[in-house]
Order: structure tokens, then sequence, then C-alpha cells
């Protein structure tokens, strides 16, 4: 009669531990608050860029979606095509496929307007990045992430300016991209001396080469040139070596040939956007959104930029770019 007590003793300590003699659980108690939010699901997202893999810009957005995609266990596929009819398609696969999230590129919004609202009718959040911040909010995307092209232009106008530039040469190598139209105009505004515009294809550099030769050679008064992409920056760079111009150049965007560029005093300056942010940052939005309803940027874009890549700090970026995050 004695052992009754501690076998009773030990049966109220089961029942205060959450077991039953079955050994069955107790239900779990809430999570403590300040936590982060419980995952209710990894996530399938479908990041469509109008810039296709192996091009040194758009890979860096690729590594930074597909890190974050590890970081949260979502799955990601990059996809990217430079016409807007085909990236449409694109779209409109994500859209039949389900996906919990689509990021997607604005660099001619007109034309995917119409695939855009497909995804948002069918309640799946669009986070757009890169060029077209201007009409995001207009086509339903929860955010965009980019940097502000005119902002970024009237930078790279002060600092020509100051390094006496007085007649730009500003190269478009993409016809239709809004975003590069503006960087121009940023540009405009601030020089205070004569922008002219040369198009070009960014898909054939030996004849970028010759354009700006050409130009260069008939027009000895232009003594800047303004590339917007590095692989074109590095095409001019050849080309005012050809023209044996004396023409300082800049350019939009990084790659580790046009850090090598800034080190050795070919290339004044790169306007940085960050570009890794632009894949890393949507991931995590959506994958915030999906578990917990977040949104971020108020209506506001998200800006990963200008900054600006001189002599001064390219050793240190030079070391990112070769690890594919800058």
């Amino acid at each position: 009669m004695r052992r009754i007590p501690v076998v009773l003793a030990m049966m109220s300590v089961l029942a205060l531990g959450g077991c039953s003699a079955a050994g069955e659980q107790a239900p779990q108690s809430a999570p403590a608050q300040g936590s982060a939010p419980a995952a209710t699901g990894a996530g399938t997202y479908a990041v469509i860029t109008h810039g296709a893999p192996g091009d040194s810009f758009w890979d860096v957005v690729k590594n930074g979606a597909e890190a974050a995609g590890t970081e949260y266990g979502a799955q990601v596929t990059y996809q990217g095509d430079g016409d807007p009819a085909k990236q449409s398609q694109l779209i409109d696969q994500a859209v039949s496929s389900k996906v919990d999230g689509i990021v997607v590129s604005l660099a001619n919004p007109d034309a995917l307007r119409e695939a855009i609202g497909k995804a948002v009718a069918a309640k799946i959040p669009v986070v757009t990045i890169n060029s077209g911040a201007d009409t995001a909010k207009e086509l339903g995307a929860l955010t965009h992430v980019g940097q502000s092209e005119d902002v970024a232009g009237r930078g790279a106008g002060e600092q020509l300016k100051a390094a006496g530039v007085t007649k730009l040469l500003c190269v478009i190598h993409e016809a239709g991209n809004v975003g590069l139209d503006q960087r121009c105009k940023g540009a405009e505004e601030t020089l205070g001396g004569t922008v002219e515009r040369l198009q070009v294809d960014v898909s054939n550099l030996a004849d970028v080469t010759s354009k700006v030769t050409a130009k260069l050679q008939t027009d000895k008064a232009v003594n800047g040139v303004l590339a917007l992409n590095p692989a074109v920056a590095v095409a001019a760079r050849d080309a005012i070596a050809d023209a044996g111009s004396q023409a300082k150049l800049a350019t939009f965007d990084l790659s580790a040939d046009v850090v090598t560029a800034i080190q050795g005093d070919e290339i004044l300056f790169a306007v940085d956007q960050q570009q890794y942010l632009q894949g890393y940052l949507p991931i995590t939005f959506l994958h915030l959104y999906k578990n917990n309803l977040n949104t971020v940027g108020g209506g506001l874009p998200v800006n990963t930029g200008p900054g600006f890549v001189t002599k001064d700090n390219a050793e240190q970026v030079a070391k990112l770019a070769e690890a594919g995050t800058r």
C-alpha cells in the first residue's frame, strides 16, 4: 500500500509532461512571440528575364535568385529571352504550372502587360526587377527591385562632367528598352553638354566596335563614351583605341573585364546596380509573402543602386566578381 502514492505521483508527472500511457505526444504549444514565421512550404518560383543565361550581367542575377532558393529550400527556375513575345510565353507557362511566385524583368512593359495580367488574375504574386519601375505598380506587381535609371543616369553625367566630358556618345544596345533611354536622358540632364545616342546590337560586339570607331573618327568633338552594358563597354574600349581617340569611357554594370579595365585606367567608372540583389531579394520577398503575407516597399521600388565602382574600390569588387556575386 505504501507504493501507491509513488505510482500516482509518476502518473501525474507523465500527464504534466504531455505524454499518455501509450506514448502519444500532446499538442505542441504555440511558438513564442518574436520567433520567425513557420514555413508552410518551400515554394516554387519562376524567374523570367530579358537576359539569357551566359550573359555576364544576368548570370549574377541568376546566382542571386538561386542562392536565395537554396537558403529557403525553394525551387527556383531561371529562364531568359530577349524577345518580349517569348518572354510572355514563359510567363504564361509559369502561370499554367501554378508556381508560387514570378519574378520578371520589365524591359518592355507593354509587351508583357497581358501575360503579367494573367498571373495577377490567377493570384500568383509578381515581383518585377531591373527595368520598368514606373509601370510595375500599374501592372499589379507586389513591388519592384532595381535602380532608378534616371537617378543613375544623372549620377553618371555628373561624374563625366567632372572628368571634362563636353560631348558624350551614349551607346544603346537594345532597341525598345525603356531603361536604357532613361539612362541617357539622366546623363543629358547633368552633363551640361551634348549627348548623342548610338544604336547598336549587343549580340554583335564586333559591329559595336566598328560603329563606335567610325563615330569617333568622323566626329572629333566626341570626348566621352557612355556604355550601358559591360560587354558593350569592352567593345567601346577597343573602339577608342582603334580610333586613336582620347575619349573618356564609363559604363553601366559590372563584369570581371570591366573591373580589370577600371584598374588599368581604361574605364573611368562603372555604375553598379548590384544585380545580385535583383535576383536574391525578389525570392526573399516572395518567400516572406507566401509564408507570412509580408509586402516590402510600401508601393515604392526597392532600390539596389546606383553605386559606383572606381579605381579606389575596384580591387575589392574584383574578388567578388570572380565569385559571381558582383
